[in-house]
């Protein structure tokens, strides 16, 4: 999968930007401050329909300005297609090959991305919230029917933790959300599972060559719900099971007690918590081994490789994790770097490339 160019209007520090892109290695180099990262959103934001950076869209339109644009063309194994993605006060308008979708849920995963950046290095000491977001994003590039179920489920919770902290519960109403969360929850739940035992299967091999066979990484989905059925129906039945049960608990908190919303991923090495006891060099060994899990999994799932985004990670790394990320990618994956000097760089990848010199939001292309 290729980005092959993309075009700015009033997005971030860019009032009008037309970029086309080395079908490799693509390197945006600047002092902070400059919008390399704001390039690097705008991608994103054309993949995903969401930033990485805020949840506010209204921070992503230019000071002054009413609405954003991203245009973007991209090529896959079977075409080339036009991506199109507005940014207003009233919402997003999303566009493919020239067409609006009624639901983002349908544009999403036509340009799939993975996003590494520093805050990703955290993805093991940080919180659960983390982790299900990882999950959720990861789930809904390769699966529009997860990330509609996973919207629905969110809507009806909604309605229900509203419900229960009105305090005046009605039993059948209860029910009634209760049947519905029960029914979005296994599909959730047993898609989660499909998708962090893919994860590990890439992951601990990975891990593996990193630590040069010394050490054995292992990723583990934790449920909030535990369950024995990996049928649909007799999950849903089980789910129901559980929510009857914790129904009292959830009156007297006011909140929802149960369900993927509470779920979590565990990851550990040669057995022990990689979180409590690992260190700072295993930690970022098993976020690294995660991320380029992604992009084995994205390729097993729909036939080829999505675009990397590497966001001023590479300074983060060691020689030793550098060196396998970059030797992991080469020639393989288009890639788009952020960083402050080439000179973080391996050059053994830098002999195919463009490089993107950009200073207050403008941009000079080195021939």
């Amino acid at each position: 999968m290729i980005l092959n160019e993309i075009k700015l209007t009033d997005f971030r520090n860019y009032d009008s930007l037309s970029l086309a892109f080395h079908p490799k290695l693509n390197i945006f180099i600047g002092h902070n401050a400059q919008g390399k990262t704001n390039l690097l959103e705008a991608i994103y934001f054309l993949s995903l329909a969401k930033s990485h950076r805020t949840s506010k869209d209204r921070e992503l339109i230019r000071f002054g300005a009413e609405d954003a644009y991203i245009n973007g063309t991209i090529t896959t194994a079977n075409s080339t297609l036009p991506l199109s993605i507005g940014i207003a006060k009233g919402g997003k308008r999303a566009k493919v090959n020239h067409l609006e979708v009624a639901k983002l849920s349908q544009y999403i995963g036509h340009l799939n991305t993975v996003l590494f950046a520093p805050e990703d290095l955290n993805i093991v000491k940080g919180s659960p919230q983390v982790r299900r977001k990882f999950i959720n994003m990861e789930c809904g590039q390769i699966s529009k029917v997860y990330l509609n179920h996973l919207s629905d489920y969110n809507k009806v919770l909604a309605q229900k933790n509203q419900y229960l902290k009105s305090r005046n519960v009605d039993q059948i109403m209860i029910e009634v959300l209760n049947d519905q969360l029960a029914h979005h929850a296994s599909l959730i739940i047993l898609k989660r599972e499909q998708f962090i035992s893919t994860i590990e299967r890439h992951a601990s091999r990975i891990h593996a060559d990193i630590s040069n066979g010394r050490e054995t990484l292992n990723v583990v989905y934790n449920p909030n719900i535990k369950y024995e059925s990996d049928n649909p129906e007799d999950l849903k039945s089980e789910i129901s099971a559980l929510l009857a049960e914790s129904l009292d608990k959830e009156i007297d908190r006011g909140t929802s007690l149960v369900g993927p919303h509470r779920d979590d991923i565990g990851f550990t090495i040669n057995d022990f918590d990689v979180q409590t006891y690992g260190s700072q060099g295993q930690q970022r060994s098993t976020a690294l081994s995660v991320k380029l899990a992604e992009l084995e999994l994205i390729k097993e799932e729909v036939g080829e490789y999505p675009v990397l985004l590497l966001d001023d990670v590479l300074s983060e790394l060691d020689e030793v994790r550098q060196a396998h990320l970059l030797t992991s990618i080469r020639n393989r994956v288009q890639t788009f770097v952020t960083t402050t000097s080439i000179s973080d760089i391996n050059h053994q990848i830098m002999d195919d490339m463009q490089l993107f010199e950009i200073e207050n939001g403008k941009i000079k292309i080195d021939e």
